[in-house]
Parts: structure tokens; sequence; C-alpha cells
């Protein structure tokens, strides 16, 4: 990717293999904020514990086939999203499809810029790897979410499964062309 892009303090710039304890927490913090209250604790701990760590981050950061950003603000990460490249999905007709696998921003930030400033940098990543087409996957009881990727061209392409510990929950897999998108 090339520059960190900025509003005001904020950056967006490829996370490091430095950034992997830190993007734990955020990573962990930022989940539980925005699942705990409509999920079993026993499920989110289940899947935190899978999900979320120090070596799993860092074996996220370093994996060739996923592009780890970081909204960083010089004192304090925002928020991140992951891309993962050339991931397919039977819904998503594409040749080269990547999925924004997931895009959070901590609670002090919402409503500043930062998920609109991590989505250009993932379509950016997305784009200079050659992708065509990106998709993801949204809990189906979280209208915030799909109203932001609505906004943004995201269109449902179908559903799967998430599973939350035990619990298995219906995503919307909503996907968009980059065709149309420019680097920013």
């Amino acid at each position: 990717m090339s520059g960190p892009r900025r509003s005001a303090t904020l950056s967006v710039r490829s996370a490091t293999e430095s950034d992997a304890a830190d993007l734990a927490a955020l990573a962990e913090r930022t989940f539980r904020a925005t699942f705990a209250d409509a999920n079993d604790a026993a499920d989110l701990d289940a899947h935190c514990a899978r999900s979320y760590g120090t070596a799993l981050q860092r074996d996220e950061i370093l994996d060739p086939g996923m592009r780890t950003l970081l909204a960083d603000t010089g004192r304090a990460m925002a928020g991140y999203a992951q891309v993962r490249l050339d991931s397919p999905k039977d819904c998503v007709a594409a040749r080269q499809p990547a999925e924004l696998l997931r895009i959070y921003v901590d609670a002090d930030w919402h409503g500043r810029g930062v998920a609109q400033a991590l989505m250009n940098a993932s379509l950016d990543a997305a784009v200079e790897a050659g992708c065509d087409r990106i998709w993801l996957g949204v809990w189906e009881h979280n209208p915030r979410a799909i109203a932001f990727y609505r906004k943004l061209g995201f269109e449902a392409v179908g559903e799967h499964r998430f599973l939350l510990g035990d619990d298995p929950q219906r995503d919307v897999v909503m996907a968009r062309s980059l065709r149309d998108h420019r680097r920013s």
C-alpha cells in the first residue's frame, strides 16, 4: 500500500509484527463492544479465545494472503481492518475476489471518519492485489453495519453461517465491484 492516509491526527497504515499485541487487545475489545449485549457471554468468550491473541494476530499480520490495516492516532489504534485476498465464495461472482474479513472501530472513534478511512484503505489494498470484487459477511442483526456497507455500494448476494462459540448465526453476504473504486 502506498503511504499512510491522514484525517486530522489519524493515519491508516499496514500493521507490522510489532503491532500484534496491541491489535489483539483492540480486536477483542471492539468485538466484545459490538456484540456482547446481544449474545451469550460463554459463546462470546469461546469465540474470542479462538480468534484473538498476540500469536494469532501476528500470524495474520505475516500472512501474505492477508492485509491488516490499522487506523493509528500516533498514540493508540483507533480501529483496524483485515482483507483476505483471493477469497472465493460461491455466491460472489468474481475472477479474483477479496474478503473484508474484519473492520472495527474503537468506541471513542465512532462517527469520526475512521470506518470510512479503513474501508478506503481496504478497497485500495484489494485493488492493488488485482482483485475485482470484495465481499463480507455481516450479522443479520447489525443494522448499523448493514446500512454503512449499503451506503458504500455493497449489495446482499447470499448468506452464510457464522459460529459464535456454539451459537450458529446467520450472516448476510454482501459484495461490491472494485472496478469503479478510485484509489485514494
